[in-house]
């Protein structure tokens, strides 16, 4: 499914004022800052994004959001991903949202204030792949105790709410049998471990001794967990997908901008018609990977059960993208581009840990080859 990939007048407001709020509130500078201070978020610029509606992009009016859907959503995260800004939008404002829409409205009036954070906490191993969840979830009379470790968990240590998925029944690596538990992240037995990541951002370690959940916390139906998060886990791909672009844009700009200033030989090293061909190859990339995703916001909000491919196209493209255009950036920038002093060097680590999760470039290649038949 291809959708209109024309922007709405609404769409072109919000990425116009999306984009002097990021300049002016969270530069790149911003984010140096933040991480000189060993903070993975700036809670002050959580707050404020939540002041301008951005946490409640997904959600119904009635609990206190805007409905704008997807493709804005898209929108939003791809200009924090061209200033580097960090926040748990992706983790709370997409996909926590997207799983939660059903469920009690205080819960979405929580994120659409900013007051609630969420962390999703699906995988076990080093690879994207929820269904291989071994994580017990046993039958205790009405509740249940879950006893296991979930790692690369983003925004897990920042989080007051955890959506973990755990096995009710069957065994590691089927779909079926796993149910999605929204819990208190400060429950008994729930331990979290900070874990650094090169991009600087909140990722943690969650240790699960025998939580008690109660049928209260549980998402969607019992032993049908996958059901209850797979909208979520594609909008999330699909706004990962956007910030990577973002990301892509961030890293395209500042090299393009140093071309027009370097000089060599008495010539600005712009001039020369090498690095404009690689220059005009990238910002190809760039604009296909633009389409790829708009679809994918789109797709999702027109048909959100048929997104698989499209979203995984996305990402895919998003991930090979983003990696090539930080590579061009480091490489055309010399000696300075491997510097921290530099700026380059935190948009390649992003672009790093971006690619791994929610599914690296070989996952949503599968995905897509499964789906075509392959």
């Amino acid at each position: 499914m291809v959708a209109s990939l024309v922007p709405t007048e609404d769409e072109v407001m919000l990425r116009d004022a999306a984009r002097g709020f990021l300049s002016e509130s969270s530069p790149v500078t911003a984010f140096r800052a933040n991480r000189d201070a060993g903070r993975t978020h700036d809670p002050a610029l959580w707050k404020e994004m939540a002041q301008m509606g951005w946490t409640g992009v997904l959600l119904p009016e009635e609990a206190g959001g805007s409905d704008m859907g997807h493709r804005a959503a898209g929108i939003l995260a791809e200009e924090m991903g061209e200033v580097l800004a960090a926040s748990p939008f992706i983790s709370t404002a997409v996909m926590a949202a997207t799983a939660l829409k059903g469920a009690a409205n205080d819960r979405l009036a929580g994120i659409a204030s900013g007051d609630a954070i969420y962390a999703l906490a699906l995988d076990e191993g080093s690879k994207h792949n929820p269904a291989r969840t071994g994580m017990q979830a046993e039958k205790s009379g009405n509740a249940f105790r879950l006893t296991g470790r979930k790692v690369f968990v983003a925004d897990g240590s920042a989080a007051n709410r955890v959506l973990v998925l755990a096995r009710t029944a069957g065994t590691e690596g089927e779909a079926q049998g796993l149910t999605l538990f929204d819990i208190d992240a400060a429950r008994a037995g729930l331990t979290r471990s900070a874990k650094r990541t090169v991009d600087e951002r909140d990722h943690a370690q969650l240790d699960f001794d025998a939580v008690e959940a109660t049928g209260d916390d549980v998402v969607g139906e019992v032993d049908n967990g996958l059901a209850a998060v797979a909208t979520a886990l594609n909008a999330g791909r699909a706004a990962l997908s956007a910030e990577l672009l973002g990301v892509s844009a961030g890293a395209f700009g500042m090299t393009t901008a140093y071309l027009k200033e370097r000089k060599q030989f008495g010539r600005t090293i712009g001039s020369f018609q090498a690095l404009q061909h690689r220059a005009a190859h990238l910002f190809a990339e760039i604009e296909i990977t633009a389409s790829a995703i708009a679809n994918a916001g789109r797709v999702l909000d027109e048909d959100p059960d048929n997104a698989d491919i499209a979203v995984s196209i996305a990402k895919a493209r998003a991930t090979k993208t983003a990696k090539l255009a930080v590579s061009e950036g480091v490489q055309m920038h010399g000696g300075i581009g491997m510097t921290d002093e530099f700026d380059m060097g935190f948009f390649m680590k992003r672009a790093r840990v971006g690619a791994e999760w929610l599914g690296d470039y070989g996952f949503h290649a599968a995905r897509v080859a499964a789906a075509r038949g392959f």
